[in-house]
């Protein structure tokens, strides 16, 4: 489990196909070498990623992930090339703080970037959700995207729209987007279950 609070941005630094649709991804990252042991999962853009390899060159180290053929399919991860910067984020400890909210890694699918507005103090994003996940998205709800935590400020169909301060712009990938722009779409867990309850009765 994460928790939307990014705590590195990592570099594709290189990407190879491998048999059966297996994708191997090295990605160089702030963590200490020691800490990325195999078998470790890290949240990569939003998806939960384990770790098959690790070491360091230069001031940086690195580990090794394997995107399967469905992640590749239902997130960005197919269009990550070498030079792409994304958000990193290492699981939650019991006892951590949980600042943003509870999100898996699981990634249900990709929004699009309909519109980019600078208001005073924050930036407007508007996007267009998969039209299966935008009955999981209300207002003041939570979502992440690209693995960062943040509240929906208005929903209207499959659009809603976030608004996101200077500092979050600032330690993660979000500043990079513009309209057209993909990003990973995981809905929160709790109207997942909720409306899964509602259909069962």
């Amino acid at each position: 489990m994460f928790t939307g609070l990014v705590s590195d941005v990592g570099e594709i630094v290189a990407v190879s196909d491998r048999a059966e649709g297996l994708r191997r991804l090295k990605i160089a990252c702030h963590y200490r070498v020691d800490s990325l042991g195999e078998g470790a999962s890290i949240a990569c853009a939003g998806v939960c990623l384990t770790v098959v390899g690790s070491g360091e060159e230069g001031n940086r180290a690195w580990f090794l992930a394997d995107a399967a053929a469905e992640t590749l399919r239902l997130t960005t991860a197919s269009r990550w090339q070498v030079g792409t910067r994304i958000n990193l984020e290492r699981p939650l400890r019991i006892g951590d703080e949980l600042g943003g909210h509870l999100v898996a890694g699981h990634v249900d699918g990709v929004a699009t970037v309909t519109a980019r507005a600078q208001m005073p103090e924050m930036t407007r994003f508007e996007l267009q959700a998969p039209h299966a996940l935008a009955r999981f998205i209300a207002s003041k709800g939570s979502v992440a995207l690209d693995g960062v935590s943040l509240t929906v400020n208005d929903v209207a169909g499959d659009a809603f729209s976030v608004l996101i301060i200077p500092h979050t712009l600032k330690v993660t990938t979000l500043a990079a987007l513009d309209v057209g722009s993909a990003v990973n779409l995981e809905v929160d867990l709790m109207a997942r279950y909720a409306a899964r309850l509602a259909e069962a009765r």
